[in-house]
């Protein structure tokens, strides 16, 4: 098997899994309890946040600390930014109930601001150019006094492309009632982080080599968020339930090991894109999708004449493991990201997502190359055409 999917899932690192048993078997008690082993507890899940602040801190392209204080344990990302956007929205809905975003998000926040649309907030899309960046001049148009939140991915996790999160935080420096989520989820590991002028930043282990179930919610100090999970006091008044120092501790590990090793684990990858990226263009019918600049782990693709599902199992009885879309996206439906920057459905539904990690071999490379030819001479699949 050849896997080309990690955008969607990692294989967790060994070391994350020692960190993982380690701590759940020295660390029984329940961080909440009043006891020698829930002050145990406790007293480590402090530390472990420490950790995490000071490792986001040292990747922050801005001059800002982050605080153990601004951090919110979830159970991922889809958490994360339905707590953001929600909570934001609804904290704020004294201020106003309009909301910016873009076509680009994945669909954990897209599913979050149709919610809210639902319940009475008036919901605005910035345009994107043909590199999938929003048109910083349209936000600029867009912004109103009663605007509460703009919320945007910092990498789409379809296109790869990086959004320009310090331009946009700077011009909502004019507008001190707007809040600013980021998406980071698809960023860790890939391309430095922005805490500067960004009020919520959200992103998930699984993405970089860590375990599903447990995520990050980065809420900068003095910004009111209401929570979305009601219960009794947590590690934060915004998020109820049991800490899970286990899983915090597996987290703040696959966050070292992602960050420690960031810059060679993108040069390899740069690698292997420009590779693939070669050699697909040879074909007349490949169109790449995603931009020159977007993160080298993700390389979108459209083969015309041919619906991204139908390549996508093509290349799967062929013992390759590639997405259509996001995992979490809506089966037999155009891509969204692709549409908004090419505005063309049938590209978009021919489009498909090839996602690399500083694991992916160049025999893995070679025999992706090798099933995406036999594909492309498949007359079954080429008839199609």
């Amino acid at each position: 098997m050849i896997y080309l999917d990690y955008s969607a899932n990692t294989p967790v690192d060994p070391a994350v899994l020692k960190v993982y048993a380690d701590t759940a078997l020295h660390f029984p008690g329940n961080p909440n309890s009043a006891h020698a082993a829930g002050r145990e507890a406790a007293g480590e899940m402090a530390r472990v946040t420490e950790r995490i602040a000071a490792e986001l801190t040292s990747v922050n392209e801005g001059s800002k600390a982050v605080l153990p204080e601004e951090l919110i344990y979830t159970s991922g990302s889809s958490e994360s930014n339905n707590l953001a956007v929600k909570g934001l929205a609804h904290a704020q809905r004294h201020k106003g109930r309009h909301i910016i975003s873009t076509a680009l998000e994945h669909s954990s926040l897209s599913g979050a601001l149709t919610a809210l649309k639902d319940q009475g907030w008036e919901i605005d899309l910035i345009s994107t150019g043909r590199d999938g960046k929003i048109d910083l001049e349209e936000l600029r148009s867009l912004l109103r006094k009663d605007t509460v939140l703009v919320a945007v991915s910092a990498v789409d996790s379809e296109l790869g492309t990086k959004q320009p999160i310090r331009e946009i935080a700077e011009i909502l420096k004019d507008f001190p009632g707007t809040r600013l989520h980021v998406d980071a989820t698809q960023a860790v590991g890939k391309t430095p982080l922005l805490f500067d002028g960004v009020d919520t930043l959200c992103f998930t282990p699984h993405k970089f080599y860590g375990l599903l179930g447990c995520g990050i919610l980065y809420k900068r100090k003095g910004v009111i968020l209401e929570p979305q999970i009601n219960g009794g006091v947590s590690t934060t008044m915004y998020r109820s339930g049991t800490p899970d120092l286990a899983g915090a501790a597996a987290l703040e590990k696959a966050l070292d090991l992602a960050l420690t090793g960031y810059r060679e684990r993108t040069n390899r990858v740069r690698a292997l894109n420009a590779r693939l990226r070669k050699a697909l263009s040879a074909y007349p019918a490949v169109s790449i999708n995603s931009p020159e600049d977007a993160v080298p782990h993700i390389l979108n693709l459209s083969v015309k004449g041919i619906k991204g599902d139908a390549f996508q199992q093509a290349l799967d009885k062929r013992g390759v493991c590639v997405s259509v879309k996001s995992a979490c996206s809506v089966k037999g439906t155009p891509s969204k990201a692709v549409y908004a920057v090419c505005h063309d459905r049938r590209r978009a539904m021919e489009s498909w997502r090839i996602s690399l990690s500083h694991l992916t071999t160049n025999e893995e490379i070679d025999g992706f190359l090798q099933a995406f030819d036999d594909c492309m001479r498949d007359e079954t699949l080429t008839q199609r055409k």
